[in-house]
This record gives C-alpha cells, sequence and structure tokens, in this order.
C-alpha cells in the first residue's frame, strides 16, 4: 500500500471530510477509502478521456478499404 502526502486548500479540505464522513462515517480508515475511491474515479476518467480522444483521432484520419469502392446506392440495392 502506498502513502502520499498532499497540502490541499483548508476548503477543500473540510468539503471532502465533510463528504466522506457522509458518506462512510467516522471508523477507521474511512478517510483513506474516501481518497482512494476519489483518486480511482480521476483516473478512470483520464484513461477514458485518453481513449476517446485516439479514437476521435484514428475516425479522423480514414482508413482504407482496399480496392473496394461502395456508394450508398449499391449497398442498399435490392434485386428485382
Amino acid at each position: 500500500m502506498g502513502t502520499i502526502t498532499i497540502s490541499v486548500d483548508d476548503e477543500i479540505e473540510h468539503r471532502f471530510r465533510k463528504s466522506a464522513k457522509e458518506e462512510y462515517g467516522t471508523g477507521k480508515g474511512t478517510l483513506g477509502k474516501a481518497v482512494a475511491e476519489a483518486l480511482d474515479a480521476w483516473a478512470k476518467e483520464k484513461e477514458q478521456k485518453e481513449i476517446a480522444e485516439r479514437q476521435i483521432a484514428l475516425m479522423n484520419k480514414g482508413f482504407s478499404l482496399g480496392k473496394w469502392k461502395f456508394d450508398r446506392g449499391a449497398l442498399h440495392e435490392r434485386g428485382n
């Protein structure tokens, strides 16, 4: 288990402690649990943003279908 020492604005600390107390109570380890949850959520949000940016870049780049060329009419043609 890692140890992180941080300094944050007093107002942010107060709000965070209040929220953690409301969510988890006042038992041993509850503040650490709340911090771990917040850090995990932040990391996941950043990872998802990076994934979305990579996918958008790939979409903007486009991709080759090789020698095949399709148009909407040919794809939706119905044989009579």
